[in-house]
């Protein structure tokens, strides 16, 4: 017997069954027309297309803000930067925001007051008081205060405000509290932040190692390093003793604060008026948008101190 012939086996022993339609295109037997497979086809592939062009745009700018930003080992919701939505201004037409000041206690040496109790009349007592209005810890925020003090002892043509210093620290470690690092009583910020190697990717200059490891860890090339986010070779030309223990760390929240404020007011800046606080908060990171966010986190402390 032959093999049979017909693509189904058997069929030939079956009762014959309804006609199907043959008919691909106009209107079937129900008269509903078919869809259209071929459209939908290449519709679902023009959208599969687009999703996975998305997805790698979505990738490469997730990628780009961890350099610029500083981290690569965190997810996007984790870096502190991209917390802070950038303000709706235009950087150089306003100048730095108005806050409550710090009371002028500042003691011998820029070492941060440490009065039994504190009080509103000190440093520390202004920081306690206002810390939970806007949620910056409040060992922070006497850092802040008393670098603010010190510059203005300084340079007070600057008109340094502690809410530029406390704006940079909220993008660049969320006050020391990256990845839940916390501050010590002397200012101590532990674990340590260190940022992503400067190689010339993700928008960042190619800056070899200028301090051996000693403050980064790596010998091949800088990294930013502490609250502040100092560069070692910028580090070495401000490094300052915000506590005055004697020592000058980038990783003390006190001594970062007080090389930040220096920093910012150098050439003969300006910081109550419109350019000169872009250029103070630019020289740190060239970047129009890193300034609004700068601009939106200090706003937000200004306002939230005077509440």
């Amino acid at each position: 017997m032959s093999a049979p012939t017909d693509p189904s086996p058997g069929s030939r022993d079956r009762a014959p069954g309804p006609r199907r339609s043959t008919v691909r295109s106009g209107v079937d037997e129900g008269g509903t027309p078919p869809p259209p497979r071929r459209r939908l086809a290449l519709v679902g592939r023009l959208g599969l297309v687009v999703v996975l062009l998305l997805a790698v745009v979505a990738t490469v700018v997730v990628v780009s803000q961890r350099n610029q930003f500083g981290r690569q080992d965190a997810g996007a919701e984790e870096i502190p930067a991209l917390e802070v939505a950038p303000a709706p201004v235009q950087l150089g037409t306003v100048a730095q925001p108005d806050a409550l000041a710090p009371p002028t206690s500042l003691v011998p040496g820029g070492a941060p007051s440490q009065a039994p109790g504190g009080g509103a009349h000190t440093v520390s007592g202004w920081a306690t008081d206002i810390a939970s209005r806007v949620d910056v810890p409040a060992r922070a925020l006497q850092a802040y205060g008393q670098a603010d003090l010190a510059v203005k002892q300084e340079q007070p043509d600057c008109n340094l405000s502690w809410v530029t210093v406390a704006g940079l620290a909220r993008i660049e470690s969320n006050h020391g509290r990256y990845r839940g690092a916390s501050i010590a009583e002397n200012g101590d910020v532990t674990p340590r932040v260190i940022g992503v190697p400067l190689d010339g990717t993700g928008g960042n200059r190619t800056i070899g190692d200028t301090d051996g490891g000693v403050l980064d860890g790596d010998t091949a090339l800088d990294r930013a390093v502490g609250p502040l986010q100092f560069i070692p070779s910028t580090w070495a030309k401000w490094r300052s003793d915000g506590n005055g223990d004697g020592v000058a760390d980038p990783n003390n929240i006190f001594d970062a604060a007080l090389a930040a404020g220096r920093y910012l007011c150098a050439g003969g800046r300006d910081l109550a008026t419109g350019p000169g606080w872009r250029a103070a908060v630019l020289s740190y990171n060239n970047s129009d948008e890193y300034g609004r966010r700068v601009y939106a986190a200090a706003d937000s402390y200004a306002s939230a101190s005077q509440a």
